[in-house]
């Protein structure tokens, strides 16, 4: 969340930055809640005092074996007035809470200004597109003899799931091995495993709460007089990076990079009929996150590091990408910064999003309390960055349309290999519709 402090501030130049963003912040409403907390606060802070006051009054009245039966009746009247008014005082400050959490943050002053995505700036391409000499299918038509199964998964769970089998499982496996090596290996991330289930403050942390509670699965659980709500993780990105929360991080283990290998779970409201065909938009997904917790001097640097790890994976897919800095009005809610990698799919014959990186800044670290003492031993929150190192899906979907061939058969990227166990093509099999996986 925003620093309250900014707000009191520079109320005009936050407002301004902000509209930038689409987001009119209600500036009337801020500005009402300050009036009367300043003034509660000095109606409480003069309480405080005349009681102080009079309880030295009484201190000296019983040294003189005083009468101070009156003054102590003044006491117990402050007292209530006292508690009165902190009760009402928790009131405005929780009203002011609820308006700072559902304000976004704000852009670094490098965002392109738009109003959506068409404010997006291309930064660079890499690859050419492969020049077909057949009919190029999608990946719906090339997956189903593959074993991409659209119509099982929707007997299971509804529509956006699907069921992977035989070579579309092993695909799907050995991108999630490809993936977590490198990061692992190559870019010093620590591999971790996560809950998949988190509790309501953890989603307060990265952002994902109040804003976007019906976008969450969510899983409740005890009976109704002791009822808990938890959350179905839509990203990595959750867990790993909450695991500062609360914390005072050493700073010479800034940065901390981090990597896990998830499902995301996304019910998507308001999403019904886009992108829903196949397995672009679907309601579970797997995912690789990267997460680095860093210094506030370093975080634009990692955040180029963090892509440049994202392109490598496509580059040793040999997918053809292009690199997209996107624009005020089209990062997420949490991001100061955002790049877009989008990979070339020729069955839809557009550049489709595979991974997001972002910078939050200290935007997350202020709602999580992640701080740590900096070199003149002060405290200083960290900042936060995020992003998928790729998204596995998309990925293979992407592998499937770039790599097919006349007959049907894929060709798997040559990185690829060992963990395919030396299978270089995918064949397509007959399969009976009646038949089990």
């Amino acid at each position: 969340m925003l620093d309250i402090n900014l707000l009191r501030k520079d109320m005009d130049v936050v407002a301004n930055r902000l509209v930038d963003r689409g987001y009119i912040l209600d500036i009337s409403t801020f500005q009402a809640l300050e009036s009367e907390r300043r003034q509660l606060q000095t109606y409480t802070e003069d309480l405080r005092s005349r009681r102080n006051i009079f309880s030295k009054k009484i201190g000296k009245m019983k040294g003189c074996s005083k009468d101070t039966s009156s003054i102590m009746k003044a006491v117990t009247s402050i007292s209530h007035a006292m508690k009165a008014s902190d009760l009402n005082l928790d009131k405005i400050q929780a009203k002011l809470s609820d308006l700072i959490l559902d304000i976004p943050n704000i852009p670094h002053e490098s965002v392109p200004i738009g109003i959506n995505e068409t404010g997006n700036i291309e930064v660079r391409r890499w690859g050419t597109p492969r020049t077909f000499t057949f009919e190029v299918k999608d990946h719906i038509d090339l997956g189903m003899p593959l074993g991409v199964d659209f119509e099982i998964g929707a007997k299971l769970a509804g529509t956006r799931f699907t069921l992977l089998h035989g070579q579309a499982a092993r695909l799907h496996r050995a991108l999630t091995g490809l993936m977590l090596d490198t990061h692992t290996q190559n870019h010093n991330y620590t591999e971790c495993y996560i809950p998949y289930i988190v509790n309501s403050e953890i989603l307060y942390g990265t952002g994902q709460l109040p804003k976007f509670g019906n976008d969450m699965f969510r899983v409740e659980k005890g009976g109704v007089d002791n009822k808990v709500t938890q959350y179905l993780i839509s990203t990595a990105e959750i867990a790993l990076t909450n695991t500062v929360r609360d914390s005072i991080i050493d700073v010479n283990k800034l940065p901390i990079r981090l990597t896990a290998h998830s499902p995301c779970f996304r019910s998507e409201a308001g999403a019904y009929g886009r992108d829903t065909r196949g397995m672009i938009r679907q309601h579970q997904f797997d995912k690789i996150e990267m997460v680095q917790i860093t210094s506030p001097d370093s975080s634009y640097q990692a955040l180029e590091e963090m892509v440049k790890h994202a392109e490598t994976i496509l580059q040793k897919l040999e997918l053809p990408y292009r690199v997209i800095e996107l624009c005020t009005g089209d990062i997420g809610f949490s991001a100061a910064k955002t790049y877009d990698l989008e990979v070339w799919l020729p069955g839809q014959k557009t550049y489709r999003e595979v991974s997001s990186c972002s910078n939050t800044e200290a935007f997350q670290a202020r709602r999580m309390q992640a701080r740590f003492r900096n070199q003149q031993g002060k405290l200083e929150l960290v900042h936060t960055l995020n992003g998928s190192g790729l998204a596995v899906g998309r990925t293979l979907v992407a592998i499937l349309e770039n790599g097919q061939n006349a007959d049907g058969s894929i060709t798997i990227p040559a990185e690829l290999h060992p963990y395919m166990g030396g299978i270089t093509r995918l064949e397509p099999v007959c399969r009976s519709k009646k038949s089990s996986p």
